[in-house]
Order: structure tokens, then C-alpha cells, then sequence
């Protein structure tokens, strides 16, 4: 499960850091661009926005096989996982 829970929580960041760029302040609900403003270093500074997409991607990937000894108990779990690359704000 901390496999899991440090997975999800780093996708959650970089999909976050991808939002500020890629989202409008109306989408997100808060400002966007602060973190270029800031010249905050983020994923996607580092790998730019697609690589950061596809490690995301990536990182709930190794989420979601963590939970595989758990099987149909753990697809509440898988869902949040899912859903942290799908969101949008």
C-alpha cells in the first residue's frame, strides 16, 4: 500500500504541475501560470509537458499493479488511481 500511496501522490503532483500550464484559472477553480511566474521547478520545466503526462501515466501504472494481491477489493483504489490522470482541474 505505501508503494501504491507514493505513486499516486507523485502522479498527482506532476498532473498538477502540467494543469497550472495547461488549464485556465476558470478550470481549475484557482490561478493558473503561478508556478512559471514563480519560476517554480516542476516536471514539467524538467521534462516538459508530454514526458510529464507519460511519467504520470507511468507512475499509475505501478500504482495500479501494487494493488493486484488485493484483486476486486482494491477497484475503489484503482478508481482514484484513474482518476488522477484523468482530471482536469
Amino acid at each position: 500500500m505505501t508503494h501504491y500511496a507514493q505513486a499516486i501522490g507523485l502522479a498527482f503532483q506532476i498532473v498538477d504541475d502540467v494543469l497550472d500550464i495547461t488549464a485556465t484559472s476558470e478550470e481549475l477553480g484557482k490561478s493558473a501560470g503561478k508556478d512559471i511566474q514563480a519560476q517554480k521547478v516542476t516536471y514539467p520545466s524538467l521534462w516538459g509537458i508530454e514526458e510529464s503526462k507519460r511519467q504520470a501515466d507511468e507512475l499509475i501504472a505501478t500504482a495500479k499493479a501494487q494493488l493486484a494481491p488485493f484483486g476486486d477489493r482494491a477497484l475503489p483504489l484503482m478508481a482514484i488511481a484513474d482518476f488522477i490522470t484523468a482530471r482536469t482541474h
